[in-house]
């Protein structure tokens, strides 16, 4: 996958900006300031997850098979990732309902509950 350079390589610092934009197919550039969004900004490791997720349709399940790690996992994954875009995560109380639904719902075992319970105490 190809990431967007966040900040400057050589004193890690200063974020970078894109000043020249090409197109691909015809050559037509456009030279400017440019901004990546919140989306190009993050770490390589939330665009990956992201885009996993967002190719899994958002499926928790769906996505502990493509990068074989369990529930709470990828839900704490899913977490820093949203709060990496400047978002607040959800109440941990919200966050016990929806692990039991999974639950109720056969989308998690008994296990990836207990688990997931366990690391929201954290």
């Amino acid at each position: 996958m190809t990431h967007t350079i966040r900040t400057c390589p050589a004193c890690g610092g200063a974020d970078f900006v894109l000043e020249k934009m090409r197109c691909i197919e015809c050559g037509t550039a456009v030279e400017g300031s440019f901004k990546a969004g919140k989306l190009g900004s993050l770490p390589a490791e939330h665009q990956d997850f992201i885009e996993v997720f967002v190719r899994c349709r958002g499926n928790i399940k769906d996505v502990e098979k493509v990068l074989g790690i369990s529930y709470p996992t990828v839900r704490g994954r899913l977490d820093r990732a949203v709060q990496a875009l400047g978002y607040e995560t959800q109440p941990a109380s919200s966050r016990r309902k929806d692990i039991l639904k999974a639950l109720e719902r056969e989308e998690i075992t008994t296990e990836e509950a207990l688990r997931a319970l366990e690391e929201g105490k954290e």
